[in-house]
């Protein structure tokens, strides 16, 4: 990618010589990242398929959840939480945790909520500056939200999804280390049983598109 550095010296595949430390990853954002309906959500099938391919990775933050089979359970998912929630806590979460890299996926309750929807791709940006401010070499990947069911609450997602991509492209311009991920084309509401939130074959394709972006950005 262009606009990105290799990632630091002190990360390393599983193959590498012993004493690299894992690469933390922080899966941040509301319910999708926590699990809902499977706790666990996209983890459960992203750790083994990086690990497949030779990156030894360790999920970081606050709460913990998912199967025994996932032996790396830490995330910061927030089910019912919006953009502003999170933009209060990420500084104290950056500091304790200090990821290498954020995966964010966030927006879906100011959508579903309707809670000042107009403004919400503002609170993203600011979401987006307060991570690089207290982060700056972070890398960070921006994943567009799933699609909804409800027809104009999807009209809602994909404009913010367009505002969203956007930002990524004008963050990039600045030399920010950050990259976008498609997540509502993956997904159909066929994997959205409720019309928000993913089933099991849902997250697994989640998971097929962050371990597709990540393994690119390591490589």
């Amino acid at each position: 990618m262009e606009n990105q550095t290799s990632h630091p010296s002190s990360l390393s595949s599983s193959t590498d010589s012993p004493g690299k430390r894992p690469i933390k990853i922080m899966p941040l954002g509301d319910s999708i990242t926590d699990g809902y309906f499977f706790p666990g959500g996209y983890r459960i099938d992203l750790q083994p398929a990086m690990e497949s391919r030779g990156y030894a990775i360790e999920f970081v933050g606050s709460l913990s959840n998912g199967p025994d089979t996932l032996l790396s359970q830490h995330h910061e998912g927030h089910s019912g939480w919006r953009i502003e929630e999170i933009c209060d806590r990420i500084v104290e979460w950056l500091q304790t945790f200090q990821p290498d890299i954020i995966l964010l996926l966030i927006g879906t309750n100011n959508i579903g909520q309707w809670y000042q929807v107009e403004t919400a791709s503002y609170r993203l940006n600011q979401l987006v500056d307060r991570i690089f401010e207290t982060a700056p070499t972070v890398q960070l990947f921006l994943a567009s939200i799933p699609p909804m069911s409800e027809p104009t609450l999807n009209q809602r997602v994909i404009q913010y999804n367009h505002k969203s991509e956007e930002l990524v492209k004008e963050k990039q311009q600045e030399g920010k280390p950050i990259d976008f991920v498609d997540l509502y084309s993956t997904l159909s509401l066929a994997d959205l049983p409720d019309g928000v939130h993913p089933n099991n074959e849902g997250f697994s394709k989640i998971a097929c598109a962050l371990e597709a972006c990540l393994s690119a950005y390591l490589n």
